[in-house]
């Protein structure tokens, strides 16, 4: 009875965090469509949201990975996967918050390994694996980004140099559409098997699925994907503002060149089974495109201050999901450690949002009602 009541609070916390994902990371596929006017903002979202959920369901090697690449499977619990995923939204909030775009993925990664650090140590994580498939990936995406985005973009320049101004922005408008529809795409084979990888680990532990030559379920792949889809349509605006106007005053070209690197990356990834982060492939997409043009058209203190959420990602989600596992395991090995964390955190949540209303009230001019 417990053990069900368990399965099923990390499952709803598992597409809770897909639904944090979808909206925090909104920005990386609809940014720049919305900054260049190539879409309104609605038209874009809509679009991104319809094509994560499809893109969900043309690989599942990323969502392999997750499952079997980077933490034991044997050794994984069901406390150690809510923990991780608790950790997991816990940076997702906090650097949606700010305003700052930072890697859902990374985050979810490090939450699930503090949190079998802090259960197993050393023995439950395969350093390996984390290295070659996240971390190497993690630095080297980027960069291949930002050198694709400057190639091309200085390849357009001069191709379309002779053409007038307006029906060549018209041309890049049109291109965008494609573009970030690829890249949404590409989102989805990348980004909503994080969440599949990490339910199938819980449905491990709790015994529905083999320890070794499991297939993810078709159940699992449709929920995580409506999840992320659904978070898409709610849209993360303070990370979209970030993404498309506060790096770089960005031209429909740059916008065209920077979707269609980070969807060529994303999709290359996926393909091996690569879990990157579509968040710091799209702001290398990004800049690359700005410096292309000019070096100086980038601004590097914005670009400094994501530096420093993405470092900072994967050991803050791994602190958070091993505090949440010690704090869970006090209550000892059933439902009712996450029933208690899940009513604390709801408690916070909610007395944020109160104060939050309670501020912009106060900053509101007197008879101005809302």
């Amino acid at each position: 009875m417990h053990s069900d009541l368990l399965i099923v609070l990390v499952v709803g916390t598992s597409l809770a965090f897909d639904f944090t994902n979808g909206f925090h990371d909104t920005a990386n596929v609809v940014a720049t469509s919305i900054s260049t006017r190539a879409l309104s903002p609605r038209v874009a979202i809509a679009l991104a949201a319809v094509l994560n959920f499809a893109g969900a369901f043309i690989s599942l090697k990323v969502a392999a990975t997750i499952a079997k690449g980077i933490v034991d499977a044997g050794a994984i619990s069901m406390i150690i996967v809510f923990a991780g995923l608790i950790g997991a939204i816990v940076w997702n909030l906090a650097t949606w918050y700010l305003g700052l775009p930072s890697s859902s993925s990374h985050a979810l990664i490090g939450g699930v390994v503090g949190a079998s650090l802090a259960a197993h140590g050393s023995s439950g994580v395969h350093f390996d694996g984390l290295l070659g498939k996240v971390i190497v990936p993690a630095l080297l995406s980027p960069l291949l980004a930002f050198a694709v985005a400057g190639l091309a973009i200085l390849f357009t320049y001069r191709m379309v140099g002779r053409l007038r101004p307006g029906p060549a922005k018209r041309g890049f408008r049109l291109g965008q559409v494609f573009s970030g529809g690829m890249l949404a795409l590409a989102h989805g084979t990348n980004d909503a098997q994080k969440t599949m990888g990490v339910i199938t680990l819980a449905l491990v532990a709790h015994g529905d699925l083999p320890g070794k030559h499991f297939a993810v379920p078709d159940w699992v792949v449709v929920s995580a994907a409506s999840a992320i889809a659904l978070g898409t349509y709610a849209g993360g605006w303070r990370i979209i503002r970030t993404m498309g106007s506060r790096i770089i005053k960005m031209d429909p070209a740059q916008g065209f060149t920077a979707q269609t690197a980070g969807a060529t990356v994303i999709l290359a990834a996926s393909h091996v089974g690569f879990p990157l982060s579509t968040t710091h492939v799209m702001a290398g997409g990004v800049m690359g495109a700005g410096a292309g043009k000019r070096v100086s058209a980038v601004r590097w203190g914005v670009a400094s201050n994501m530096a420093i959420a993405w470092i900072l990602t994967l050991p803050a989600a791994a602190a958070a999901g091993a505090v949440t596992y010690v704090a869970s395991r006090v209550f000892g090995n059933g439902a009712l450690g996450p029933s208690i964390v899940i009513v604390v955190a709801a408690c916070l949540l909610l007395a944020a949002a109160v104060r939050r209303s309670n501020r912009l009230a106060a900053l509101r001019p007197s008879g101005v009602s809302s």
